[in-house]
Order: C-alpha cells, then structure tokens, then sequence
C-alpha cells in the first residue's frame, strides 16, 4: 500500500512538473520569453557577474538549467479572484444566497481567501513572472555596458546587440562589445594650493594608489580621493571634504596615453551672497570634555559634578560615578594633537567596547579663543547600571521524560568604578524519568545545577604595565570567570569546576588575540558505577561476549532478563577475562580490552591546569559579505606548572606511578589546531565555501592520553554529516562504543550554495576526514595514525541539504550519505551506503562554515 501511494505521488509531481514546463504559456501573444542573454567581450564569451550586472532585464533564475520558478509561477491559475467573480455573475441565484448566510463584503473576501485563490497566490508569490524581452531595456543595458567600460580606460568601446529566435515564442540575446586599446596614465602632476595640505601629500605620496604606467579605471581616482582626503583629515584638515578633490585628464588618442593634473583648490567661504577663497589650515585639538551621564532628551541638565585629569576635563549631572582614568584611558583624542577622523573612530570603538555607555558621540566646535583650534566634546550615555533576565524552557530527551530548566542572569555594569562589568548566571534543571531507580517514589528524580560568574575589565589586568607590548589602541580587556555545575541522576553524576584568567585584544580590525593565561577544569564522577546504565552499546556489546561464552545459569546474569547485572556481572565477568579465568577469542578479546579502556577513560576524575593562546582573521566585512576568508590558530599547554609544584611538595606518586595534585591525576600534553575558512562568491546567490582544519594533542610526562574533554571527534552536524557525532573512526577501526575520540584530527569540507527560490537555499557537500590516535597509550592497531599510509582510512561524506533563511539566522537541514567508508570490507569502503535508509539528517541553526 505504501509503495503504491508512493507511486500514485510521484506520477502526480511529474505531471505537475509536465504540466507547468511549457515556459512560455504565460507570455502574451506577439511577445517573446527571454530565455540568455550573451555578453561577447572582443569576441570572446564573458560570464563574469560584475559585468552580467550591467543588465537591466536578465533570463529567468535556473537550477542547474531548469527554470523552476518560472515553471512554478506557470501552474497558478491567472486572475482567480476575477473568476471566482465571473463565477458569482454567471450564478446570481447562488451569490444571493452567500450574501444573506455571509454578507457581500465576506463574499468579497471569500474570492480572495485560500479557498479560492491562497494556491494560486502562493505559485505566483513563491515562482518568478516569465521575463518578456523589452527592447527599451536592452538599449539602456547596452549604455550601461558602454559606461562599464568607458570608466576602465576603454575610451574607444563600441557596442551592439542581436536578437536571435530560438523557438516560438522564446528568443536570446547577444552583447557584442569591443573594447579597443586601453588608456594608459603617463604623467601625474599636483596642483595643491594650500601649503599645509601640499606639505602632507608630499609627506605620504608614497602611499598613492594613482601611479603613472597603470591603465586608466575610474575606480583608481575614487580610492585616490578617498586615501588624499582620509591623510588630510587624520593630519589636522578639519575643514577638509571629498570633493575639493578633482582630476584633469588629457588624453592622447593616437598614443593611447592619459596624462592626470591632480588639483586642489582652497577652501571655498560662502560669505552671504559671495564666495572667498582661502588655504586650508590645520587645526590642533585645544581641550577635550568628557560628559560622563550625557541624556539626549535632557540635554540641558545643569553640571554638578566635574574633575580635571590629565588635560581631560570631565562632567557629570549628579555626582561623578567613574573613576577619570577608566574613561580617559579611552580617549585618543587629546589636547595638543592635531585633528585626526582616525582619532576619533578609535575612541568610539574603545568605549562601546566597555559595555557600559551607548555608542558615544564625539562633536567639534572652534574654539574661539585660540586660532586654528577644536574643543572637542565627548558625549557618553550610561546603560542601565542592572540588567536582569529570567528563562525557563520544558525539555524531553532519551534521559528524561519530562525536565524543566530555568536560567536567570544578573549583569552589573561599573562594578568598581572603573568601567567594569560584572556577570553572574544560575541555571538548574529538574526532570523525572521512569528508567532511573526511584525508591521514595517522587516525581522528579533527576536534577542540575550550576552557576557561573565572570568580571571584565577594561584593560589588561596584570601587576606590571604593558602598553608598550599591547597598547590601548588595541582595545585589551581581561575577563576572569568562574563556573560551577552538579549533577544528579544524570550520566556519571559530574562535578565540574572550571576557572580561567583570560586576555583579549585587536591588533586591527578583524584581527584578534586571546590568551588564557590560567584555564583551570576539574571533572569529579559521583557515580561511576552507573557506567554501563549509561553507555548501552558498550553493555550490549560486553553482554554478547558474556552469553557466547558462560552459561545461563552464571550468578553473573540475571536470571529473569538473562543479561548481565550491572555492576556485580559486568565486573566479576571482566576481571575473570583479565585473570584469564575465562579465555577469548582474538577478536573478543580486544572489545573487551575496549570497553574496559574507554569506561576507565569515562570514570577517572581529570584535573586540567591549562594555558593557551589563540588567533583569529578574518577579511569579512559584514553579515552579506559572501567573498572572504577566515583563520583560526590555537596553542594549548597542560600540567606543566602542576607538574613543577608536584615535585617540589615531594607528593607520593600513586600506583599507576603518576604525580597527582590535590590527590589527583593531573594531565599534561600539548596541543595545537588550525582552521582555515574561505568562501568564493559566484554570483547570483552562488557561493562556494571550504574549510580545513588539523589538529592534534600530544600527552607527555604525567599523561598516557589526554582527557575526554580536550579529545576530538568526528561526525554531526558541524562535522562529517554522514556519520552522526562521535561515530566515525578513530582510523579504521568501525569501534562500536558509544564515543568514539582520539588526540588527532583532519578534516576538509566543500559545499556549493545555491538559492533555490526567495528565503530558501540549497546546497551540495562534501566532508572528508577522520580521527586517530598518536603517540598515547592506544593498542588498536587500526586507530592508530602511521603516517601518509594512515591517510587511506580518511573517511568521505557526501549530500545535499536546505537552508531556510530568516534573515537573523538560518535553519539548516542536511541529508549525509557514507561515500567513502574507512572500516568497511576493501570492496564495501565506496558508494555502498548511498541510500537514504542509510542516510543521515542533521538539523542546525546557520552554515556549518
């Protein structure tokens, strides 16, 4: 029966899809579908996008060739509000009965609801109207073009269109263009009549973008204008504006040559109903007040409070609330110095950067008491000095069947005067599950809490100072932070502290260095014995091999389910395999090896005494930008401060022979990551995206193998999509335990993105890589990484997916299927899981790159 329904709705698509291909039956009569346009650039076919642009009316959109839109847009039924009226006209009898049950306005209505024309709206709404050739659009598309290429040097352009018939009703179009030689720009000569700015140009001409031997394009003289006028105003040109700017340029037909006067003028004065001229002066900066609690709808409020610090002088309605250093610190713009715009934008960016005022406002005003001179005004707005928040959610998972989980925040702003910030979040979670033992018979047997806390400062919070290493201009900050969660009844039953001591700063924009000098975690297990509860394929496993070879009758089964106890069975049964009381096989034996690693790995409580830094750019301008990269580096180091006071306490070495702290095993490795990200803009809502990543963690001295928690996985959502997470490798290996992690990771990513029609998107990927272990305590030959012979165990995933854009972000749906399967059989590893009952759905918020 389902495969017949199955059947009966794929007929009907098709149909549908048939039914609405004939593109042009909605182009009127005597008109024709405009199905390509050409663009031929000196006889040569050009499909670069900033050119295409230049089009006025383009093709319908396609998906790999197919007008989809067009075709969806064809299947609404043309005017069904008017039919739905004629229908009313033909029927009066029937429209009179409508009105008196409804009324007339409702019957109006009624043609325009869902009923009658939602379907129809929809198709026309969600398609594309097919694209009639205008050949008043064609002629202004062929200037546009004329104009592109005029504005790049090719002053003897000439252009021409041809319209070719391809079908009844269905025509393209073909752009010739000839560009001819290009100008080339010889001679550059300055005309600068203001000394002070000539003084300038000469100064920094070095920078010029305007050089001579470089072809002649319009857009070299803007970015000219722009680096003159940004030199001008950083150097004191207060006065100073864009258009004072202009360019004489000479050309040489014959020769093809440009010769460039760049001139400037004085500054124009309109004096009433006449205009002066006179040079540009630079202005120098003659003081600098500082509204501290500045109110624009109470701008007037008189000044109660003021205090002069260092040639800054600062204001306040009510008493001063700011310690005067913690806001001057993040004024550039100081007294003495000449104008700067640069100046300016720094210290707008510092104090937003505080999180204590609005977006500050900076104004000048000529100080009438000094020539040449700016007072300048700094305006800073407070945020309110509490915020306060409260959520609450009702959750259902495999661990319970009923939770609720709340979170509160508090955050406080100018803690101790000094801008700082203070914020402090409790979160906490009850749920009931009927699976968990519950003696006392209460409904909600499962709980968490935690807390965490974290103070900013506004600077780098050291006992030494360090501007001269990492100077204000980069906007430091320091963040210590403090966390703490307890669980119960959930998993292991953790304890989990964690603690760190962080520093940022910004080089330059989109440049940024984070140091965690002190990056503490301590991960204590409540309740080990509930291991095998929770991880249930290692116990199905383990349960298996403990039926093949003991009999029923073992006190180590229960006797009524026939499975092994937990804990009494599971324990007496791998310690009889470890005395060798109860021999394997080879292959037996090593899951059992496995499963008795990895639990022991699970359970162990882990102290990680860490410091790292790490480095992100990227050239991202903004949310659209589709044309960008981004790199990310990361240097970890564990246990070795611990390590030094270990020895030095003389603390004995427990029996596993390793140094412990606080009656704990340290650990101690070092690890490194990198990840490069780039994405290519392929015009019309098409980008191409990559991402690489390598890591590895290398545990050395106190460490056999480094903690589950700084350990890598792979598979999920953000990762390789045909595996789900922590299901793929390590190696070849195919383990069957629950998590699967190692210390060393590679990972590449491709995905081709598309628009398929509106807020909807689509996309083609593939994921390849893996995770092994190296250099730590792992036996499992497969799992291990040897080299470039390693490299035949990377794993390949490959699927398509959609993307539904909401504009403040994206839901994310993708469908991975295993292409290249490492721990398969040699003639299983390719294409023999490209099915969807062997496919994989992940379901996540944005781009996984």
């Amino acid at each position: 029966m389902k495969k017949s329904l199955t059947k009966i709705s794929l007929f009907i698509l098709i149909g549908l899809i048939i039914f609405g291909c004939n593109s042009t039956k909605r182009v009127p009569d005597g008109k024709s579908l405009l199905t390509k346009n050409n663009i031929y650039i000196d006889d040569k076919k050009d499909n670069a996008e900033e050119v295409f642009n230049q089009l006025y009316q383009k093709q319908n959109s396609a998906i790999f060739g197919f007008p989809l839109r067009l075709n969806i847009y064809n299947l609404a039924k043309p005017k069904s509000d008017s039919l739905f009226k004629a229908k009313m006209i033909q029927n009066p009898k029937r429209y009179y009965r409508k009105a008196r049950w409804l009324s007339k306005k409702q019957v109006k209505r009624l043609g325009e609801s869902f009923l009658y024309s939602g379907v129809d709206n929809f198709l026309r709404k969600t398609g594309e109207a097919p694209v009639v050739l205008d050949t008043s659009s064609t002629r202004r598309s062929l200037k546009r073009l004329r104009s592109y290429f005029y504005n790049r040097g090719y002053f003897d352009v000439t252009t021409q269109y041809k319209i070719d018939t391809v079908d009844k009703k269905k025509v393209k179009l073909r752009y010739d263009i000839k560009t001819g030689k290009p100008y080339i720009i010889d001679s550059i000569k300055t005309f600068i009549a203001s000394p002070a700015l000539d003084s300038i140009y000469q100064s920094r001409k070095r920078n010029a973008v305007l050089k001579s031997k470089q072809k002649f394009e319009t857009v070299t003289f803007d970015e000219e204008r722009k680096r003159i006028t940004e030199d001008f105003r950083n150097n004191g040109a207060f006065r100073f504006q864009q258009n004072y700017v202009t360019f004489d340029i000479d050309t040489l037909k014959k020769t093809h040559i440009a010769n460039v006067d760049l001139v400037i003028e004085n500054e124009s004065i309109r004096l009433e109903d006449s205009v002066k001229t006179k040079p540009f002066e630079l202005y120098k900066i003659s003081k600098v007040n500082i509204f501290t609690d500045h109110n624009p709808t109470n701008a007037s409020a008189p000044i109660k409070d003021s205090v002069v610090y260092n040639d800054f002088t600062l204001y306040s309605t009510t008493k001063l609330k700011y310690r005067p250093k913690a806001i001057t610190d993040g004024i550039f713009v100081t007294k003495g110095n000449y104008f700067s715009d640069f100046r300016s934008s720094i210290t707008s960016r510092y104090l937003s950067n505080l999180k204590v005022f609005n977006y500050p406002l900076i104004q000048y005003v000529e100080d009438k008491t000094q020539k040449n001179s700016l007072i300048a005004n700094v305006y800073l707005t407070p945020r309110k000095k509490y915020t306060f928040g409260f959520s609450t959610d009702f959750t259902h998972s495999n661990i319970q069947d009923f939770g609720i989980t709340g979170n509160t925040f508090l955050g406080i702003r100018n803690v101790f005067n000094g801008a700082e910030t203070f914020e402090i979040g409790f979160r906490g979670n009850i749920g009931s599950s009927k699976d968990l033992a519950n003696p006392n018979n209460t409904f909600f047997n499962i709980s968490e809490i935690g807390v965490d806390a974290k103070l900013n400062f506004p600077r780098i919070f050291l006992p030494f100072k360090t501007d001269k290493i990492i100077p204000k201009t980069m906007i430091p900050f320091t963040t210590l932070s403090v966390g703490y969660a307890k669980q119960t009844n959930i998993g292991l039953d953790k304890q989990n502290f964690t603690s760190s001591l962080t520093y940022n700063w910004t080089p330059k924009r989109n440049t940024n260095f984070k140091l965690d000098l002190i990056n503490i975690q301590f991960v204590k297990n409540l309740n080990p014995s509930n291991y095998f509860n929770i991880y249930q394929s290692s116990y199905n496993t383990l349960n298996e091999i403990a039926q093949d070879y003991l009999p029923a009758t073992s006190p180590y089964f229960n006797q009524d389910t026939g499975r092994l106890l937990i804990e009494d069975g599971t324990n007496g049964f791998i310690n009889d395999v470890a005395a060798g009381n109860i021999p394997l096989s080879v292959s037996d034996a090593k899951s059992v090896l496995s499963i008795v690693e990895r639990r022991q790995r699970l359970i162990e409580n882990n102290l990680i005494f860490a410091t790292n830094i790490s480095f992100t750019k990227t050239s991202k301008k903004d949310l659209l930008d589709n044309e960008f990269f981004a790199v990310k580096a990361k240097v970890e180091s564990a246990g070795n401060l611990l390590s030094i006071l270990a020895r030095a306490s003389k603390q004995l070495q427990n029996q596993n022979g390793a140094n412990t702290f606080l009656d704990v095993e340290f650990s101690q490795y070092l690890k490194g990551e990198f990840e490069y990200i780039k994405h290519w803009d392929l015009s019309r809502k098409k980008v191409f995206a990559t991402k690489v990543f390598a890591g590895i963690a290398v545990p050395y001295g106190n460490s056999d193998d480094v903690p589950f928690s700084r350990s890598y996985f792979a598979g999920g959502t953000n990762d390789n999509r045909a595996w789900q997470s922590y299901s793929l490798g390590p190696g070849a290996s195919g383990s069957f335990l629950d998590f699967n992690e190692a210390n060393m990771k590679l990972a590449f990513s491709a995905e081709f993105r598309f628009n398929i029609f509106q807020q909807l998107n689509g996309a083609l990927f593939t994921d390849i890589g893996n995770i092994w272990n190296v250099l730590d305590n792992s036996k499992n030959e497969a799992a291990i990484f040897e080299g470039f012979k390693s490299l035949e165990n990377i794993a390949v995933g490959s699927g398509f997916g959609f993307r539904y854009d909401f504009n403040f972000f994206i839901v994310r749906l993708d469908l991975g299927f295993k292409t290249y399967n490492p721990s398969e059989f040699v003639n299983d590893k390719w294409m023999k899981e490209m099915r969807f009952d062997k496919s994989v759905l992940n379901i996540g918020i944005n781009y996984p790159f």
